[in-house]
């Protein structure tokens, strides 16, 4: 990994993005810390052309966005276009709101839907990922649905975007999901994970918490990742604090 890698997750910094003007004064904010790439999450209303001249002016890559899931699903197209616009080629389903996981049929229903999204992505030269929360990681018929969603979907259409703190919060063994996701991981979040003194789990900054980050980044690394997006969607104090000790920690496990 190489710190030109390290991309700052925009969603960490929401109340900070509300219009143009905030966006533009984050961006120069997230430069300043010393990131080199960001990814496009929770922002206010701005046109695509203005916000790839911001990034761009910044010193900015856009990595990968996420997208509202619905859209992803019924409107591909419409997503495939925002991201040339961008000049990006990887987004993310975010989350499986309204998606009925009851059934291992409802399951596959889903990801039916994903690959058929999925396909229009590939197609354009795109990449759709899925990131994942705890949710994925109840059980049907013997496996967790975050399984099920990769083994029934086409690794062409569906690649991943495994969040490290979900996916322990969820029971699974984050540096185990890098290495399942072989050819799979063109984007990875960085998110720890720490018991507070009430014995409530939380997210914090890395280096903070328990994750083995060593592992994780040489499993990544091994699995072909190219992005690797710092996420604290919860902080203690001013986000941008919170991202500046991730972005210093991580620095550290860098080559160059």
């Amino acid at each position: 990994m190489i710190s030109s890698q390290l991309a700052a997750q925009l969603y960490s910094i929401r109340e900070f993005l509300k219009t143009p003007a905030d966006i533009a004064g984050s961006l120069k904010k997230i430069r300043a810390i010393g990131y080199q790439a960001v990814q496009l999450s929770g922002l206010g209303p701005i046109v695509e052309d203005e916000l790839a001249k911001l990034c761009r002016d910044t010193g900015l890559t856009i990595c990968a966005t996420h997208e509202p899931g619905d859209k992803i699903l019924s409107e591909p197209h419409t997503i495939v276009a925002r991201l040339q616009k961008l000049g990006c080629r990887i987004t993310a389903y975010p989350y499986p709101g309204g998606i009925d996981f009851g059934t291992l049929e409802s399951v596959k229903e889903f990801c039916r839907r994903l690959n058929v999204a999925g396909r229009v992505f590939h197609e354009a030269g795109q990449i759709l990922c899925y990131h994942n929360h705890h949710i994925e990681f109840q059980r049907i018929a013997g496996k967790p649905v975050l399984e099920i969603i990769y083994s029934e979907t086409d690794p062409r259409y569906l690649q991943g975007e495994p969040d490290t703190y979900w996916v322990q919060h969820g029971g699974g063994d984050p540096v185990a999901w890098c290495e399942r996701l072989n050819g799979r991981l063109p984007i990875v979040h960085l998110k720890d994970y720490t018991v507070l003194p009430d014995n409530k789990v939380t997210m914090c900054e890395i280096g903070n918490g328990n994750l083995d980050w060593n592992k994780i980044i040489a499993a990544s690394e091994k699995s072909g990742c190219q992005w690797f997006a710092v996420e604290q969607d919860i902080c203690p104090g001013d986000p941008f604090d919170s991202l500046r000790q991730s972005f210093d920690y991580v620095k550290t496990l860098c080559t160059r």
